[in-house]
């Protein structure tokens, strides 16, 4: 695997394990903190093309599998600019605890990127697991985009979740089943996880996989993020990456859900994560040594399961 890590905000590259394997030449690391105020929340054109321009000529070296770790989940919308680079046909495995799957505003943002992987004519499918969040509580409310779920572009594997209150009809799928007003989401933490990974592989069309992993799928004893948190164990999450690497070809991996301090140049960006973030953490140092721990075991597996 190539091993890059995009620092943005701080919170990732003088962490430990990534510090050290930038120190000995293990991964690279693209410096990108000038433009991070610009991608936070929502990216603008010229932040975008500049981090494009840096990605094209940094940490190419190798031929595996890029592994990019970059930061807050405020940026979890870099995924559907990583998946520029892949040519082949690919599905889209997204562990998260907010299906960000919003059609508008129809921007390059963090909780609409779906929507702009599916875009791509290389996305097939995504395949989100593990969301416990609101969003899901009325989601033709929020824009959510319930028809690719119903044409079977998205499937939504919530960890656990109570029936959702929709007006219009959505059939069934393999994740869902309709009710009058409710689809009535499967919950995982109901189900044998090995039984569902088995069901998962035979769910993707293709056989290149990127695997995009925000952290705040998992609680607060493994994760410390910006968002509001699932119930996804850090175990599961590994064994899924290890299933996926056994029975699909890993194109490309990247992980986001450190913890940083929202920093933001105008004040339109600094409203949306007034109103969207959870009330603001100040995490102490054992706090954040969380997050090191599940990143280093993160890597750990990649290295293990990526060529």
């Amino acid at each position: 695997m190539r091993l890059q890590v995009i620092n943005l905000d701080g919170s990732v590259a003088g962490q430990e394990p990534l510090r050290r394997r930038i120190d000995t030449g293990e991964a690279s690391c693209i410096d990108a903190a000038d433009l991070a105020a610009r991608l936070r929340i929502v990216a603008s054109r010229g932040a975008v093309a500049g981090l494009l321009e840096r990605l094209a000529a940094g940490g190419r070296d190798g031929g595996g599998p890029p592994v990019y770790f970059y930061g807050s989940g405020d940026f979890h919308h870099l995924t559907a600019l990583f998946l520029r680079t892949v040519s082949a046909p690919v599905t889209v495995v997204h562990f998260d605890n907010h299906p960000d799957w919003v059609r508008f505003p129809a921007t390059v943002n963090c909780g609409a990127w779906v929507n702009r992987a599916l875009e791509l004519p290389q996305v097939r499918k995504v395949v989100t697991i593990g969301p416990c969040s609101d969003d899901l509580v009325r989601p033709e409310w929020q824009f959510a985009n319930l028809r690719a779920v119903e044409a079977g572009r998205m499937a939504l594997f919530p960890w656990r979740h109570a029936p959702s209150r929709v007006r219009r009809r959505y059939n069934s799928a393999a994740s869902f089943r309709q009710e009058g007003g409710h689809l009535h989401w499967r919950n995982l933490a109901e189900e044998d996880w090995s039984g569902f990974l088995d069901e998962l592989m035979t769910a993707i069309p293709t056989e290149a996989v990127w695997l995009t992993i925000d952290k705040d799928v998992l609680g607060r004893d493994e994760a410390v993020t910006n968002w509001d948190q699932g119930q996804l164990k850090l175990a599961h999450l590994i064994a899924a990456i290890e299933r996926l690497a056994a029975g699909r070809f890993v194109v490309g991996v990247d992980v986001c859900g450190d913890w940083s301090e929202p920093r933001f140049s105008d004040p339109f960006r600094a409203a949306l994560a007034f109103f969207d973030h959870p009330p603001r953490l100040r995490p102490t140092a054992e706090d954040l040594a969380i997050n090191a721990r599940a990143n280093a075991a993160l890597v750990d597996c990649f290295s293990r399961v990526l060529p």
